[in-house]
């Protein structure tokens, strides 16, 4: 039987042009009488061999949309509206909350892999790390005998940097670090096209967490998968991510390059994001933080959700709600695009205020 490896098409570059995952105008309610709308047509492009960092605060819709992208949302939880369009190898085109159950058994682990935040919880706890692993391989593949399946799950554990010797342990025998790495090794056992990884490394100490993410950065090199990364820790997603999306109160507010949104963020809060956190080289510089606390999403302010906390504030704020646009900056990616007023000076003149310029801190830089 030939191992993961070796069934994988090489990587493909991550040009932009060959997108595997589209989320599009994706929303979700909580609750049915009075629902909380905690997102509000999300739109988001995965492309092929890519890796794409999802950043914010807790509570503003991150796991959301990874378990509403993946049918996985749980009640309260409900789909209003959207699309979510996966690619296949064969360029065959699906929309994955338009499945029938068949269909969408056999797609998850195959097309579309998750890897949850708590690793000990996802793992059954009376069971050894063998079977758990070599259940889902033959779950999605009956012609796989407990011998072969057994033996596929030892060579994923290597993978990941585990020795076969530990497939007999329980969930309890091993570190956290361990148990995110069979985690991921359970996630990669069907070689599927795309990794969601939901704060995989939140509950690990720092040491950990840069041998997880140097992992996960090699075995995308080497298998060729995309990744859709989700933390509240955008330093760590410089390290790793080729794209980065910046979301808040359940909307994307940035989404570029990980080295754009690094050096020279666009819009108000993720520069706020970034002055959360003591740089490891260069001067020193003072941490600013982001003032006040999430807004309520069961009763959201009018125009942009960020104004009460935002420090570049201005009178149409108030009244107009910002739209994702491509800021028109000298030297700017065109396919960056930033949710703030501040670059959408037509519609602020339309609605009768009057344009503010966009300050030189989120600029110039």
């Amino acid at each position: 039987m030939s191992t993961l490896a070796e069934s994988r098409t090489p990587r493909a570059a991550a040009s932009g042009t060959d997108p595997v995952l589209e989320i599009k105008n994706l929303s979700v309610d909580y609750g049915y009488d009075d629902p909380t709308h905690v997102l509000r047509q999300v739109s988001l492009t995965l492309n092929r061999g890519e890796v794409l960092g999802l950043a914010g605060e807790s509570g503003c819709g991150k796991s959301t949309l990874a378990y509403a992208a993946t049918r996985l949302l749980p009640p309260p939880g409900l789909i209003t509206g959207g699309e979510v369009i996966f690619t296949g190898r064969d360029g065959i085109r699906s929309d994955i909350l338009a499945l029938n159950d068949k269909d969408l058994r056999a797609s998850r682990w195959q097309d579309l892999a998750i890897v949850f935040q708590g690793a000990m919880n996802s793992l059954n706890p009376v069971f050894r790390i063998g079977r758990q692993i070599a259940d889902g391989i033959q779950a999605h593949m009956p012609q796989v005998t407990k011998k072969e399946a057994l033996e596929r799950s030892a060579n994923l554990l290597e993978m990941v940097g585990i020795s076969a010797d530990r497939l007999r342990d329980y969930p309890h025998q091993l570190s956290g670090g361990m148990r995110q790495r069979v985690m991921i090794a359970m996630a990669l056992a069907l070689d599927p096209q795309v990794l969601i990884m939901d704060e995989p490394t939140t509950a690990l100490d720092v040491v950990m967490q840069r041998q997880i993410v140097e992992q996960i950065a090699e075995l995308r090199e080497r298998l060729g998968f995309s990744v859709i990364f989700i933390t509240h820790d955008v330093s760590l997603l410089i390290e790793i991510a080729d794209r980065i999306a910046i979301m808040y109160a359940g909307e994307i507010v940035e989404d570029a390059s990980a080295q754009d949104v690094y050096r020279r963020p666009r819009h108000p809060y993720s520069d706020g994001l970034l002055h959360s956190f003591p740089p490891l080289r260069g001067e020193r510089r003072e941490l600013g933080g982001i003032p006040g606390s999430p807004p309520d999403m069961r009763k959201l302010p009018t125009g942009c959700p960020f104004r009460d906390r935002c420090a570049f504030v201005f009178d149409a704020c108030a009244h107009i709600t910002p739209e994702l646009v491509h800021p028109a900056v000298a030297g700017d990616d065109h396919r960056r695009s930033v949710a703030c007023l501040r670059h959408e000076p037509e519609t602020v003149a339309a609605a009768g205020f009057t344009p503010q310029p966009v300050p030189d801190r989120l600029a110039l830089r």
